[in-house]
């Protein structure tokens, strides 16, 4: 597949859902949903120029840290931080880029994630300030907070219905704009949900993207995963979101296992290392 790619054979939208499935990625599991990068930063243009390489986010940079005003902090959490169980590592992010409720938040407007996200939430929506309502405010978001280090779903890249709200459910209105929380607010550069998506996976096969995936891979996949790696990169995250991290089966205490599973489950977890 490594080859594939290198030749121009496969896209990158190919070549990500492979190495997904590969790391035992699957759409059949929301704790282990596919993780696809985000890939722009400019949400605000009233045209987007795919030439310029200023429109794309730093694919060597973990999403928390692509805003340098947070690396400083996200730096600072790690080296402060101390386990007096020494159960604990260090980690830079207490969130993750990929979990259950991350994609249950995307893709809210469709079924059967709209039931899912109201059995989580115990019978009714989330409160409409924390809906995927917009675009653009998603994006700065990730910018403002570091601890917000969600990464994208592929539907991002292929199925526009997920930004309208078809079936006209009532997600509230935004406490201080009182903005009714509706179809999702695109980029100005996105005059249709179908047009953001091939927009979007025109920039996903542009030529920027095709340099520089391979940085983004490493991060998510590859060496810089975990490791010394890791640590410089700014990539590590809380410890039993690893594979291996945690032994279930040694663990006696049915309290105990079932606690750290649920954690598991709904904390997100890092693909296997390929």
């Amino acid at each position: 597949v490594l080859q594939k790619w290198v030749n121009r054979e496969i896209s990158n939208f190919d070549y990500l859902i492979q190495l997904n499935t590969m790391a035992g990625r699957t759409y059949n599991d929301l704790a282990q949903y596919p993780v696809f990068p985000w890939i722009l930063r400019d949400y605000t243009s009233e045209e987007l120029d795919l030439n310029n390489p200023a429109v794309f986010r730093d694919l060597s940079k973990p999403i928390g840290v692509v805003n340098e005003k947070n690396a400083k902090a996200v730096k600072e959490k790690y080296e402060n931080f101390e386990d007096p169980l020494g159960i604990i590592d260090k980690f830079h992010y207490g969130t993750h880029y990929s979990n259950a409720a991350g994609v249950m938040h995307y893709l809210i407007r469709v079924e059967p994630f709209t039931t899912l996200h109201i059995q989580l939430q115990s019978g009714r929506f989330d409160c409409a300030d924390r809906q995927f309502h917009s675009i653009p405010a998603t994006w700065q978001a990730l910018m403002d907070n570091p601890n917000d280090v969600k990464e994208l779903i592929p539907e991002f890249f292929y199925f526009p219905e997920f930004l309208e709200n078809q079936n006209g459910f009532n997600l509230g209105q935004l406490q201080i704009s009182k903005e009714v929380v509706n179809d999702v607010v695109l980029p100005k550069w996105a005059h249709s949900p179908e047009d953001f998506i091939y927009k979007h996976r025109k920039a996903l096969e542009s030529e920027y993207v095709s340099a520089h995936l391979h940085e983004w891979i490493d991060l998510i996949f590859g060496y810089k995963q975990r490791g010394p790696a890791a640590v410089e990169a700014l990539n590590v995250f809380y410890y039993c979101t690893y594979e291996g991290a945690v032994d279930l089966d040694a663990l006696t205490d049915e309290k105990e296992r079932k606690a750290l599973e649920g954690m598991i489950n709904n904390f997100g977890q890092t693909p296997c290392q390929l």
